[in-house]
């Protein structure tokens, strides 16, 4: 355990004006609050602070931010109270203490809807003082470091968490270190084999390349030296999880990655940077295409430096890395490079925002809290502004505009206005008038093309690649549906008005509608036309808010009840009740009659199979019959932009609980003797049965499986999904594609083709 004195030192050895009777203050009070307090490592548990405290003086902060880390947990773990905090160390550091204890008690990566509002919390807190999200990124790495110690469980839940949030937000605060230790601490917990597999080739092919990196590291400082240019140049392998992302992007083999070995040139300033990137080019052949300038454009976390490749010594490939001190500091330590609170300087972040472009990104995401937006929306935002690369384009008059990989003319105009994006429709691309599906790359010049009387159609939000541009979408998609189901209830509540024979002026409107726990007028008819208000119960308030005896109507008389095996029940109404006649049940590839009031109906299901629980949307066309589809159906993408009514529809399987349903799901395995085993236990271990599997190599390490399983419904499903999920060797487990379903379909249709030929 570090000693009181030895923090202190490790703290004036880069800021000697630094409070040393705070630190000490900061020291004894939070060793004193925790006494005896243990970890699951058996260790004093004061020891955590403290190593967070020395992550911290790594990164140079402040004492205050020093100070903060001995304390985070004292208001959470003991009987430190936030008063005792203020008095003892200033409101500025009790407030920092409070955000991080109320960080502490979220628990991430549970239900969507939890995660999505726990998130929101987290960043609100760091609007409030940056400083809360550097101690919250250090208390989560020496977590991380120590998590071997945790339960199963909890490992894979901390693990999950700190891929899919805090790795990606150090990242987009600069933070490249911190990001890249996190992100292979939790790769090693969630996928154990494919980190083992790739860190035994990494040792490997260090010690086989050995001379050629001392080599290529010799000849490059010898040349600078020669042209009088001061340079540090050092080598690096890439990490684990680097490589298994790209592993899996470019569906290569590891030996056949040619950018193993990365070298970096640290030179005094910028104009040495260009002159070393002309000796380098000057004595190495470069590899096309590999040449990247962040200088002149920096990336959206501020880091800057300029990317190239040579061809070495023996043929080996190396990315060499040239930047400046200052790049290098800000490229290491993100914003905390930024020395953002010296004396009299500010954690405001409107001040910031001009310092740095992590900052203004925190802003934007800030913002985007007060769009009202739902919290799956703000989830899915959030986590595609986190995991964004980027390209580079321009508007006709030479705006940069910054955007992720995949991004399409859509995103490109919501990044302009959210006005630009609703009414775009259409995209000149350099020039030439191309498909807004089109992707767009670096330095490309792209002129938007308008309608102000077109509204976006809601399969823009499987084309679009940014969260600006789908929450856009679907917000513009949603007031459509609501304008388009206020129209539809004015309708149906004038049809009952009619055939009632009364009329209702405004007061009798408000009345009714707060009779059906509606505030108001329109809120009632959007209900209505949305399916949500039982006909039966409107006509009652009806008859009850004009004081008339309701008229008792005739049941309905659907035909053949004989015939049928159950009901596929129009939910919240009977108005469009209708069953499935001659035992006919949906299912995979079904094409099922339905009777419906006397019309012939059909339910389409798309080829990934449908099981019980998955929601099913009826689409309502005048004088047609009701056609009734998944909603993950392709055919509802069409349908999204029409006039037509949407109606939920609800399963009813009683009496047929033993009936089994087949759906596909993939997923990555490493290959190796006993992994098919593992994923036919796993799948067991749920009660599902594997009709079907689907094989195919991606790499010589790596397996993609497509399983068509049997389950009885959707919470079974979950259930293989999640036991898969949890099997070492796993990775990328999900419900099957559209494309991946086929494949199973069709090796089946082949084989059953073969046999008949044997027995022809």
């Amino acid at each position: 355990m570090m000693r009181q004195y030895e923090l202190v030192e490790r703290v004036l050895a880069y800021n000697p004006h630094a409070d040393e009777q705070l630190l000490n203050r900061a020291y004894v009070y939070a060793m004193q609050k925790h006494g005896a307090q243990k970890r699951a490592s058996g260790d004093p548990y004061f020891n955590h602070p403290l190593e967070v405290a020395a992550i911290l003086t790594d990164l140079k902060l402040d004492d205050a931010t020093i100070a903060v880390a001995l304390l985070h947990d004292t208001i959470e773990d003991t009987d430190a109270t936030r008063a005792e905090i203020d008095q003892l160390f200033g409101s500025e550091i009790g407030e920092i203490v409070d955000g991080l204890t109320k960080i502490e008690r979220l628990q991430l990566v549970t239900r969507e809807e939890a995660q999505a509002e726990n998130l929101r919390k987290l960043l609100l807190a760091i609007s409030a003082d940056v400083r809360v999200l550097l101690v919250k990124l250090a208390d989560r790495l020496h977590n991380m470091r120590t998590l071997d110690f945790m339960p199963a469980d909890k490992q894979m839940r901390i693990a999950s968490e700190t891929m899919d949030i805090y790795a990606p937000l150090a990242g987009r605060m600069g933070m490249q270190d911190m990001r890249s230790e996190l992100e292979n601490l939790a790769f090693r917990t969630l996928q154990p084999d494919h980190y083992k597999a790739i860190t035994d080739r990494l040792a490997d092919m260090q010690a086989e390349f050995k001379g050629t990196i001392e080599t290529i590291k010799s000849e490059l400082t010898t040349k600078l030296e020669e042209a009088g240019i001061d340079a540090r140049v050092s080598a690096r392998v890439k990490s684990a999880w680097s490589i298994a992302t790209k592993i899996e992007r470019k569906q290569i083999a590891l030996e056949l990655l040619s950018d193993m070995i990365g070298f970096r040139i640290i030179v005094p300033t910028v104009a040495d940077c260009y002159r070393a990137l002309g000796i380098v080019h000057t004595n190495w052949k470069v590899v096309p295409g590999r040449f990247k300038d962040y200088i002149s454009v920096p990336k959206h976390n501020d880091y800057r430096s300029i990317h190239t490749t040579i061809v070495g010594l023996g043929r080996q490939r190396a990315e060499l890395q040239i930047r400046s001190e200052e790049m290098h500091r800000i490229a290491e330590y993100g914003i905390a490079a930024h020395a953002l609170y010296k004396e009299g300087a500010t954690n405001d972040l409107h001040t910031l925002e001009g310092e740095s472009q992590a900052f203004a990104w925190l802003r934007q995401t800030i913002e985007h809290l007060t769009t009202g937006s739902s919290t799956e929306d703000f989830l899915e935002y959030t986590k595609l502004e986190l995991f964004q690369d980027q390209v580079f384009c321009f508007t006709p008059r030479g705006r940069l505009i910054a955007l992720p990989r995949g991004a399409t003319p859509i995103d490109f105009a919501y990044a302009l206005h959210t006005d630009i994006g609703d009414t775009c429709v259409g995209a000149k691309i350099n020039g030439a008038i191309m498909p807004l599906v089109t992707h767009l790359q670096s330095g490309d010049e792209v002129e938007i093309i308008r309608d102000q009387n077109h509204l976006p159609p809601a399969n823009w939000e499987t084309i679009a690649a940014t969260g600006k541009a789908r929450a856009a979408i679907r917000r513009a998609v949603r007031i459509a549906a609501q304008q388009r189901a206020h129209a539809l209830g004015e309708h149906l509540l004038s049809s009952l008005l009619e055939r009632e024979g009364v009329s209702i002026d405004e007061a009798e409107a408000d009345h009714l509608a707060k009779a059906l726990t509606y505030s108001n007028k329109r809120d009632l008819l959007v209900a209505i036309g949305e399916g949500k208000v039982e006909p039966d119960l409107l006509a009652t308030e009806l008859a009850a808010v004009k004081g008339i005896k309701k008229r008792r109507k005739k049941p309905l008389d659907l035909p053949h009840p004989d015939k049928a095996e159950g009901w596929f029940a129009l939910r919240d109404t009977d108005m469009f009740r209708f069953r499935v006649p001659g035992g006919q049940r949906s299912g995979p590839n079904a094409r099922a009659a339905l009777t419906q009031l006397g019309f012939s109906t059909r339910v389409t299901i798309s080829p990934e199979g449908v099981v019980p629980g998955d929601r099913l949307v009826g689409i309502m066309r005048p004088n047609a019959p009701i056609m009734v589809y998944p909603i993950h159906s392709d055919a509802l993408v069409e349908l999204h932009d029409s006039d037509l009514a949407w109606i939920d529809v609800r399963w009813d399987i009683a009496g047929r609980e033993d009936r089994s349903y087949k759906v596909v799901i993939s997923m990555l395995t490493v290959n190796k003797p006993g992994s098919l085993a593992q994923v036919s236990a796993a799948i067991a271990a749920a009660e599902a049965n594997i009709h079907n599997l689907v094989m195919r190599i991606v790499s010589p390490d790596f397996h993609k499986n497509i399983f068509e399983i049997e389950v009885r419904d959707l919470g079974q499903l979950t259930d293989v999904l999640l036991s898969l999920k949890l099997t070492p060797g796993l990775s990328q487990v999900r419900r099957a594609t559209v494309a991946e379903a086929e494949s199973v379909a069709i090796q089946e249709w082949a084989g059953a083709s073969a046999d008949q030929q044997v027995t022809q």
